[in-house]
């Protein structure tokens, strides 16, 4: 079974430095927040995550599916409920796509199979907020 081990330290006032893997993260709150805005908010990180999980997930299907991908462009779109604690009310992955002759169909299953079945992120997040996608093809 996999482990992930994950240490911080603060790096003043609110920011925290992490070291994932031997790759250092810092998070902070905004100015208006109280911090200093040294680097992205947890949830914003959150979001990272998800498209760096389904994008992972995307083009290593896409791959085996021998779908020529020029680029991927993959924007997401998250409502903060006003009462706390702030969690998203929706999460939209946007997905745009780069190539020549691109088969929306593949595209689409490939997309399905990350948010259904692979991502380990979105099946989290799932469980506490509805996460909805849409797949663009861009010339």
């Amino acid at each position: 079974m996999a482990k992930t081990n994950i240490s911080a330290s603060l790096k003043g006032n609110m920011a925290f430095e992490m070291e994932i893997n031997g790759h250092k993260v810092t998070t902070d709150a905004t100015v208006e927040n109280g911090g200093n805005n040294l680097g992205p908010s947890p949830k914003a990180l959150l979001l990272a995550g998800l498209i760096g999980c389904s994008g992972i997930d995307v083009m290593t299907i896409t791959k085996k599916m021998r779908v020529e991908i020029e680029d991927v462009n993959v924007d997401i779109e998250a409502e903060t409920r006003e009462e706390d604690p702030k969690i998203y009310n929706y999460i939209k992955i946007i997905y745009k796509f780069k190539g020549k002759e691109l088969n929306y169909d593949k595209l689409e299953r490939a997309v399905k199979l990350s948010m259904e079945k692979y991502c380990g992120v979105a099946a989290m997040l799932e469980k506490a907020v509805p996460i909805t996608y849409e797949i663009k093809i861009e010339e």
